[in-house]
């Protein structure tokens, strides 16, 4: 029992090493530096395709 408890110990601290040292590789720009949006994630677009539709008269899709 102790063996197990050791070992989850450790799995548990080099787990929590990895994520604060270890996860982000240096050079590799964040998402937000990159530049480039997904349409239906760039808020401008998608104010704009409402602003298109209100003019149109189309209902917003559900």
């Amino acid at each position: 029992m102790l063996y197990l408890l050791a070992a989850v110990g450790a799995l548990t601290v080099a787990v929590l090493l990895w994520r604060a040292f270890g996860a982000q590789t240096a050079g590799v720009p964040s998402r937000r530096e990159r530049g480039t949006i997904a349409p239906d994630d760039d808020p401008e677009f998608l104010r704009g395709l409402d602003e298109r539709n209100k003019k149109a008269g189309e209902d917003p899709p559900a």
